[in-house]
């Protein structure tokens, strides 16, 4: 599916870190109802498949508004699960209702969902908001993990979390790429398994 929606990509891509990746994934391409749809069952699966315990779920802006919100309906419909959700705008309103919270109040057990993290930026302004408002980040639920060491660490940002005694589910790893590229699947060429393993063997992460 995401070969299909063009989310992942294979070519030369300069992402944020400045490093020159072979693949690029980008979930805001998951842009249709069938496409938001199906991510969001997958999300629903990798959450109940991992044994996370949670209570609600949070959606950092932009790119976890549709995510949650796909994941919560996931929940529902294929699991027997109706539990709450929430997002962050950019910016307080000042106006209305007013706060930065759209949703369900934060409280209990709350999983983060986001599509890919590097530096982990995100994340953390995302614990910082829900522990202010006195709730609990059990763990974050990502489409991809990309298995790659920060720009002043030997390990992820995905590890660092982990450490930090969150638990953290994915949906893909760049393992998995590679793994999917070795076995010949359609849309993933040798070319791009060569590529994938240089880069992993670059600035990958040692994986159990």
């Amino acid at each position: 599916m995401a070969l299909r929606h063009e989310v992942l990509r294979f070519g030369q891509f300069t992402l944020k870190s400045g490093r020159q990746s072979p693949y690029f994934f980008n979930a805001g391409r998951f842009d249709t109802g069938a496409a938001i749809d199906g991510l969001g069952r997958a999300y629903a699966s990798a959450l109940v498949n991992s044994g996370m315990g949670f209570d609600m779920l949070f959606g950092p802006a932009y790119k976890g508004i549709p995510l949650v919100a796909s994941t919560a309906a996931a929940l529902a419909r294929e699991h027997g699960r109706d539990v709450p959700y929430a997002y962050n705008r950019k910016e307080a309103k000042d106006h209305g209702e007013g706060g930065q919270i759209v949703g369900r109040s934060l409280q209990g057990r709350v999983v983060i969902i986001d599509d890919v993290i590097t530096a982990g930026t995100a994340i953390r302004e995302s614990l910082q908001l829900i522990q202010n408002s006195g709730a609990a980040v059990t763990g974050v639920l990502l489409a991809l993990d990309r298995q790659e060491k920060g720009l002043t660490s030997q390990t992820s940002a995905v590890d660092e979390l982990r450490a930090s005694g969150l638990q953290v589910a994915c949906i893909l790893t760049l393992q998995d790429l590679i793994t999917a590229a070795g076995q010949g699947i359609a849309g993933l060429s040798l070319e791009s398994l060569t590529a994938l393993e240089d880069y992993r063997a670059t600035y990958g992460v040692m994986t159990n």
